[in-house]
């Protein structure tokens, strides 16, 4: 039965944020909200999570269409090859933000990922994750929380999702309502800017 965790956005249990960092470097899978729905993800460098996130997901972890979640653009730079100006500007503009880009990988992606030649990339705004990830020695691997119902996308209430998931992940951290909206799919691996989806954010800039 996973741990369930309720923060409040504005004054978060630092404390309880770096008990769930403890359970992310032990291998836990732990779902988290962020600002766009509610994710479910592990530490990128455990082996046994990932495989058992990927299990759930019934796919191979080298194949799987997971996103890394970072803290920063400085973190991201190591993962992905150097970019131009203008998408570093692009970057600048959306990030922190509801957006998940498709980019080039650096040619020294760490195991299972180093065969890849693109990763999904995300920023989240979400003021959990904003003090997560720093504490964490790597970026987490993250996939969006769909609904078993062919119907709803995304599970909004909080109860539901764990009395869904409580028993195949270890932690779960819960903020409140969380939303329906998808990040905003964009390849970045050709240069110009390609929408994949439309989600959260708006891309009328573009």
């Amino acid at each position: 039965m996973a741990v369930l965790h309720s923060l409040y956005p504005s004054s978060p249990n630092v404390k309880v944020i770096k008990d769930v960092v403890k359970a992310l470097i032990a291998g836990a899978l732990v779902i988290y909200p962020t600002d766009t729905v509610y994710a479910l993800g592990c530490l990128s460098s455990n082996y046994k999570a990932l495989g058992r996130l990927a299990k759930l997901k019934k796919v191979k972890v080298e194949q799987a269409p997971f996103s890394f979640l970072f803290s920063d653009m400085s973190e991201l730079s190591s993962y992905v090859q150097q970019f131009d100006s203008p998408t570093f500007r692009l970057l600048k503009r959306t990030l922190p933000g509801p957006y998940t880009y498709i980019m080039p990988g650096t040619r020294k992606l760490p195991k299972p990922f180093d065969k890849r030649k693109s990763i999904g990339i995300r920023i989240s705004d979400d003021p959990i994750l904003k003090i997560l990830l720093p504490l964490l020695p790597a970026p987490l691997i993250t996939t969006s929380l769909h609904d078993k119902d062919q119907i709803i996308d995304y599970t909004t209430d909080p109860e539901v999702i764990f009395e869904e998931w409580s028993d195949v992940v270890d932690v779960m951290i819960e903020t409140g309502a969380g939303g329906n909206q998808p990040s905003t799919v964009i390849d970045l691996t050709d240069g110009d800017p390609v929408v994949i989806r439309i989600g959260k954010g708006p891309v009328d800039f573009l």
